[in-house]
């Protein structure tokens, strides 16, 4: 566990410190939080991509930007969901927003490993000059 420091205002608007303790990140969490239908749908272009690099050479960089598309996607619905959370709420504090944000973000990250993963193979396989 580890413990950080917030600045939290509670319902009156009176802000104080308060120690939270914070599980330790992990990729099992990050699965979970990025959303367990995008992140499975852009594992299988992962599996698919490593099957290709033996199988399918030619379709590597495919299935990368495949990938990408997904995430970048799945990105884009997950900011118009907390923007319509915000809209329909009102007043969001900010600290909530950024946390909705870097949620977001976690499938573009996991589809951006995937593209350059299918980018680094790609290299690997070209024939030298």
């Amino acid at each position: 566990m580890k413990e950080e420091i917030y600045y939290v205002v509670d319902s009156l608007g009176v802000s104080h410190q308060e120690t939270i303790e914070r599980p330790a990140m992990s990729v099992a969490r990050l699965f979970v939080e990025g959303g367990a239908g995008a992140m499975t749908i852009i594992t299988i272009f992962l599996i698919i991509l490593l099957l290709a690099a033996w199988k399918a050479p030619k379709w590597v960089k495919e299935i990368g930007i495949g990938a990408l598309v997904v995430a970048v996607f799945c990105t884009l619905l997950g900011l118009f969901q907390v923007f319509d959370t915000i809209q329909v709420i009102g007043s969001v504090p900010f600290s909530v927003i950024c946390g909705g944000l870097k949620v977001t973000m976690i499938t573009t990250f996991y589809g951006l490993i995937v593209y350059f993963l299918s980018l680094v193979i790609r290299v690997i396989q070209k024939p030298r000059i």
